[in-house]
């Protein structure tokens, strides 16, 4: 534990932002991966917590370079293309249930469960909810209504959007409620997976414009480097994830990462209340 708090900020920069690239598209959430890493590196103040949310706009420019092709189509096709406008449309409205929830109740949530034990406790929960519901699709003789992002209507987006609002929970993973969400409510997994990835980008967009400008007082020109690292090495690392993933999804189930959650979960948990590890808030 001393050597870890003891590496330079710049080392817990590119590890932080390492972190952030790998978990922002999977379901085991990358804010309760950020919050137990910074506990493990000793860095873990407000400025700290400021990096771990403007980071994520790297993991967030992955996506807009990756869909880079789909996207132009879709900001072109906005005057006349009533296929670009629904898409736009359903991410607007995917958008703003947990925009507004996050402005209404982010500061609680932030002072009550922003710590490894809260978080510990929702990667096990999500865990057991994620294999139920493939448990459910598995079993269930309903058929997929949405096999193509295109094809959703703008309730399928509402929901999704309510979905993701259990996001604001860390731990609970922004990625695998969107899915897990849009699993639940007819969309194929491949679906349900890329919506995801679009409506990251208002959504880490926002988050990082807000918390940045909130706390701006504790920022300097000296952190600028911390942020540039961060940043880059969260973009290229996200990159390599979604390329996985988006191939991933097409033949394989989330169990494997509910069985991660709650494996990693328990052992936070028990590590804790031993002692082993101290697990600083």
């Amino acid at each position: 534990m001393e050597l870890l708090h003891g590496l330079p900020l710049i080392i817990k920069a590119a590890i932080l932002g390492i972190v952030e690239g790998v978990t922002e598209f999977l379901p085991i959430s990358s804010t309760g991966h950020l919050i137990l890493a910074s506990s493990l590196l000793g860095w873990h103040d407000d400025k700290a917590h400021v990096f771990n949310i403007a980071i994520q706009t790297g993991a967030m420019c992955s996506v807009i370079w990756y869909y880079r092709v789909k996207i132009a189509g879709v900001v072109t096709g906005l005057l006349d293309d009533p296929v670009a406008q629904r898409f736009a449309m359903n991410v607007a409205i995917a958008f703003l249930p947990a925009a507004a929830l996050g402005v209404l109740l982010g500061g609680a949530i932030k002072r009550a469960l922003f710590s490894p034990v809260p978080v510990a406790i929702a990667l096990v929960v999500g865990g057991v909810v994620i294999m139920l519901v493939e448990r459910w699709r598995r079993t269930s003789a309903m058929p997929v209504r949405i096999e193509s992002i295109d094809q959703m209507r703008a309730l399928d987006a509402l929901k999704v959007g309510f979905a993701q609002s259990f996001a604001l929970i860390p731990g609970t993973s922004r990625s695998g409620a969107t899915i897990i969400g849009g699993m639940l409510f007819g969309m194929s997994r491949k679906a349900a997976t890329e919506f995801s990835f679009f409506l990251a980008i208002p959504t880490l967009i926002g988050a990082g414009v807000y918390d940045t400008w909130k706390y701006r007082a504790l920022l300097s020109a000296s952190d600028l480097p911390l942020f540039a690292v961060g940043l880059v090495v969260s973009f290229f690392a996200a990159l390599a994830c979604v390329h996985w993933l988006i191939r991933y999804v097409a033949t394989h189930t989330f169990v494997p990462f509910a069985w991660y959650r709650i494996a990693f979960g328990l052992l936070v948990l028990l590590t804790a209340w031993a002692g082993i590890v101290h697990w600083a808030a």
